[in-house]
């Protein structure tokens, strides 16, 4: 399988083990793996603190709250002078993705991946769902928490990174019809949801 384009967009459950799943599908096929690191080459390319990217991390309606208020990592006046929007911080965002697939094969891990990169002919878009049980209990040993707190840390982040997605998609996110595959990673663990999903990409890409 020639593998110098390909590119992984990998949607994720939180505490479903994807991001993790996402780092051994790079380095099973050879990409560069980008997370938050997305976040810092937003950043870079805008001139914009990054840390401005990690407060608007896949949520909306950031903006709306830090207009007219003191914000200390902006780090200069031209954000004030730019014309900044919701909509302008996704397309720098989105810039920063495109950027990186044109230079080499990449695994991407949300930020409406999959639909920014759309149009590469060489994409695979991979959700990756686990059961609650399983996600509730990867949460408390993240957070040190109760099975409640957990389950409430799941939910909030949830709603907000699907809002997020719905709206700058116009897709469903965890929605089976806007992937190439679903998987369930409680039933063959990491390891084996990592190798099911490598073989699904090479049999799709070869």
């Amino acid at each position: 399988m020639n593998n110098n384009n390909l590119i992984i967009s990998v949607g994720r459950q939180l505490g479903s083990g994807g991001r993790i799943i996402a780092k051994m599908l790079a380095e099973e096929f050879g990409c560069k793996f980008y997370d938050r690191e997305v976040l810092n080459l937003a950043a870079k390319e805008s001139g914009f603190c990054e840390e401005f990217f990690e407060k608007n991390d896949e949520r909306k309606g950031f903006l709306d709250q830090i207009f007219h208020m003191h914000v200390p990592f902006i780090s200069d006046s031209s954000f004030y002078e730019s014309g900044l929007s919701q909509e302008n911080l996704f397309r720098l965002q989105s810039d920063a993705i495109r950027k990186a697939a044109e230079e080499s094969p990449c695994v991407f891990v949300g930020r409406c991946a999959d639909y920014v990169l759309r149009e590469h002919k060489n994409i695979v878009t991979i959700f990756i769902t686990a059961d609650i049980e399983e996600r509730i209990a990867n949460i408390q040993k993240r957070h040190n928490c109760s099975p409640e707190e957990a389950k409430k840390i799941i939910t909030n982040k949830e709603d907000t990174r699907s809002s997020y997605y719905n709206y700058y998609t116009g897709k469903t996110w965890g929605s089976s019809a806007s992937y190439d595959l679903c998987v369930n990673s409680s039933r063959l663990g990491l390891e084996g949801t990592k190798k099911y999903i490598a073989d699904f990409i090479r049999k799709v890409k070869k």
